[in-house]
């Protein structure tokens, strides 16, 4: 009786098209600003350079688009050391063009009262999505992202754990402008963003 034959298929990694690319930073671009906006609109924070920027907006006043950028300059030397120019070129596209929408959004939305929870639930929700698909294309927007990603290629360790720890340090710092209460939540959406990560953005199951 002959053995039986046990089939395996062969995973081939297939790059996303130029087209598809563009497609999903425009979309990740899109989804992450709205989330965002959501967080701002709410007064609370949330983890990375974008909380960092949020913070910073709270304390001195200034538009959270100009310290986004400001903040993240820094961190693109090391992205284009450890992660070449094309990943670097597009994450700083991308994060100017967040910068650009966060005035945007501003504008097209009157939202009127929003619930705290919900706005930073959710908002947080949106941010983790958008970023994933950010990952996914070869880009992230900035700062911590490119040091968590770095961080899971060089050590293994999942991006989405490292940059909770980090934001754990951004969302202490907050109880310095926003109330407890509104720290709380923060903290609380902020695990939510980098749980959307942790769960999707692991090493060998995305091959496209």
């Amino acid at each position: 009786m002959s053995a039986p034959v046990t089939e395996t298929v062969e995973q081939v990694k297939v790059p996303h098209t130029p087209l598809e690319d563009v497609l999903g930073l425009v979309t990740g671009v899109l989804v992450s600003s709205l989330g965002i906006f959501l967080i701002k609109s709410v007064g609370a924070v949330t983890g990375g350079t974008a909380g960092l920027s949020l913070l910073l907006s709270y304390w001195w006043g200034l538009p959270f688009g100009v310290l986004f950028v400001a903040v993240n300059l820094p961190f693109f030397g090391l992205a284009v050391w450890k992660k070449g120019i094309p990943f670097t070129a597009k994450s700083l596209a991308c994060v100017v063009a967040v910068s650009l929408l966060s005035s945007l959004h501003a504008e097209a939305l009157d939202l009127g009262h929003v619930d705290t929870m919900y706005g930073v639930v959710l908002g947080n929700l949106l941010a983790g999505v958008g970023l994933l698909v950010l990952f996914r294309h070869g880009a992230s927007l900035g700062g911590f992202n490119i040091f968590a990603l770095l961080m899971q290629e060089k050590l293994g360790l999942r991006a989405g754990y490292v940059q909770m720890g980090l934001d754990v340090l951004v969302v202490v710092c907050s109880a310095l402008v926003v109330p407890l209460s509104t720290m709380l939540l923060s903290a609380v959406g902020a695990v939510v963003l980098n749980i959307v990560l942790a769960f999707n953005h692991r090493p060998g199951r995305y091959l496209a």
